[in-house]
């Protein structure tokens, strides 16, 4: 099945969609599908808590998850922002609709860039206002977790660091997905730094950070022209495929290193179920690389691969606890 066959049903947002609706409009520009991203490593991270014998509080876990959810939103909507700042949006022809090109929402007319600036920031702090009610219960260290995530999500796409466009974009979302949000997870429940987490997630936060790489195929054209220059644009397709089949090696290899090192539990490696996904997605890549309006499928599987992995390795965790 080819990409623009396999979007029939994915619907660019438009104002007649919203007329009347102004709380559905902008839930929508947070792109909630695509939040479980920040869902499942926030479980990751409760699990690796659970895990090592700490009482899970169930309310401050909910308000946790909460949390993750609601930053990546507003990261979300200011990637939208400055993307329309920086043009690439604007000009890109080649997106595959809803997974790249941004959410289309301030090109289609349904937000203005104030009312989408506005809104990003109003949910980056609603965040710290959740991270403020953890931190009875968490301790001051939660902090710098908070404001670590915070400068990762705003620097990733805003001048003058824009990280994204300087081939820094996957150490971000690694960091993000792989590190913080499982750390202040489990930090929220142990009260303590620990590296278990930060180990557990290691190779989600790899699988993360290869949805970003494949989603710059389709968008390097418009992302080059707009001066964003990640490494797909640096190293172009036909080089820059097969990193994505090197991230999927070392993710799968580097969890079931961690379970024979008995660091992680025999049962963590459920989350092998997902490398099936993975695999066929970096074959279609190695193939439809330079046809990038094929990859819809590959970017699909890249998708069902990372929640897989990340809710298999929960489940893991829990069983073994």
């Amino acid at each position: 099945m080819h990409a623009k066959e396999s979007q029939v049903s994915f619907i660019e947002p438009t104002v007649e969609q919203f007329a009347g609706n102004p709380i559905a409009k902008y839930v929508a520009a947070t792109r909630p599908p695509f939040l479980l991203a920040s869902f499942v490593p926030a479980l990751i991270g409760i699990a690796t808590a659970h895990y090592s014998g700490v009482p899970v509080l169930w309310w401050t876990a909910v308000l946790t998850v909460i949390g993750a959810v609601i930053v990546h939103a507003g990261i979300n909507v200011l990637n939208d922002y400055y993307d329309a700042l920086n043009g690439t949006d604007a000009i890109n022809t080649e997106r595959l609709y809803p997974f790249t090109g941004g959410s289309r929402f301030i090109q289609n007319g349904v937000l203005s860039r104030d009312q989408t600036a506005r809104f990003g920031f109003a949910l980056l702090g609603i965040t710290a206002l959740i991270g403020f009610a953890l931190l009875e219960r968490a301790g001051s260290g939660l902090i710098v977790i908070g404001l670590a995530g915070l400068a990762i999500g705003w620097a990733y796409s805003a001048p003058p660091l824009s990280l994204n466009s300087h081939g820094l974009g996957e150490l971000c979302v690694a960091a993000g997905f792989g590190s913080l949000i499982p750390l202040g997870a489990d930090f929220v429940q142990r009260g303590a730094f620990d590296w278990l987490p930060l180990l557990a997630a290691a190779p989600y936060g790899l699988l993360g950070a290869a949805l970003l790489y494949i989603n710059q195929f389709p968008d390097r054209r418009a992302d080059e022209r707009a001066g964003k220059h990640h490494w797909v644009v640096r190293l172009g397709v036909r080089r820059a495929r097969w990193i994505y089949l090197a991230a999927m090696v070392v993710a799968y290899g580097g969890l079931i290193g961690m379970v024979a090192a008995h660091i992680l539990p025999a049962w963590c490696l459920l989350a092998l179920l997902a490398a099936p996904l993975s695999l066929r997605s970096a074959l279609q890549l190695v193939r439809y690389a330079e046809t990038p309006q094929r990859l819809a499928p590959a970017i699909q599987g890249t998708i069902g691969a990372l929640l897989g992995h990340g809710l298999l390795l929960s489940v893991g965790l829990w069983i073994a606890s």
